[in-house]
């Protein structure tokens, strides 16, 4: 579903190497979880994925599409919730959401069916007609999970999509990515919630420093790291060990 390989990225003219390297695989089917701290490379990576900003060297293909050669049939393919959604403002949420419909030529029925769902999930449907300018951040980024999930993308990335939703969002919203996942569909998303990415994902990556230090299984991850057991022990244990 997802391919990066051998993807670099720099900064500055090529002082500063945000990603160096990076190769990985999302099939479908899976929810992939992207870890790593501050300043590590996950963002850029995520902005490169969905095109947002080109790589230096390597490729990138989404649903077998290729990122860089056709962009717009990549972008069909791909729901994407940032961190901090920048969303317009002026319109109400309903407004929002049927512009995105439209963008994505979304089906009336279609596009009912799933924002009403969602809707409900999130407990946003009294808010559906007040400008989005009125909304708390977790209510903005409610709204935006609805835009991202609503043209039924083949990829779903998520950039921290934990933030500023309560815990009922948030348990009822790895429902909704597991699910998504067991209909064929992959999750990539990147967390500080070491706990939230233990139980939801399949597989783990764990960059820093721009590389990719470690990737696999729960259990995979534990044999790299001696055994630790909570992937919070595994992430600092690796991260150290690639700092030296």
């Amino acid at each position: 579903m997802l391919s990066l390989r051998n993807v670099s990225k720099s900064y500055r003219k090529g002082e500063v190497k945000a990603v160096d390297d990076l190769t990985l695989e999302v099939p479908p089917g899976e929810i992939f979880g992207f870890l790593g701290p501050n300043g590590a490379g996950k963002t850029t990576t995520i902005k490169m994925v969905v095109g947002l900003l080109r790589p230096d060297t390597g490729t990138i293909t989404v649903d077998g599409v290729d990122v860089a050669r056709d962009p717009v049939k990549a972008k069909r393919r791909i729901g994407y919730c940032p961190d901090y959604p920048d969303l317009y403002e002026k319109l109400t949420g309903l407004e929002y959401l049927n512009f995105i419909g439209d963008v994505f030529g979304v089906p009336t029925e279609t596009r009912r069916r799933i924002v009403g769902e969602l809707l409900e999930m999130f407990s946003l449907q009294d808010a559906l007609t007040d400008l989005i300018q009125t909304y708390s951040h977790g209510m903005k980024q409610k709204l935006a999970v609805i835009a991202a999930v609503m043209p039924d993308p083949a990829l779903l990335i998520l950039d921290e999509p934990m933030t500023g939703l309560d815990p009922k969002s948030s348990a009822l919203f790895k429902d909704l990515m597991r699910r998504r996942c067991d209909a064929g569909k992959a999750v990539f998303f990147s967390t500080h919630i070491l706990d939230v990415a233990e139980r939801v994902c399949d597989r783990v990556g764990i960059i820093n420093r721009g590389r990719l230090v470690a990737q696999g299984t729960m259990e995979e991850l534990r044999a790299m790291a001696r055994g630790q057991d909570t992937l919070e022990r595994i992430f600092l244990e690796l991260t150290e060990e690639s700092e030296g």
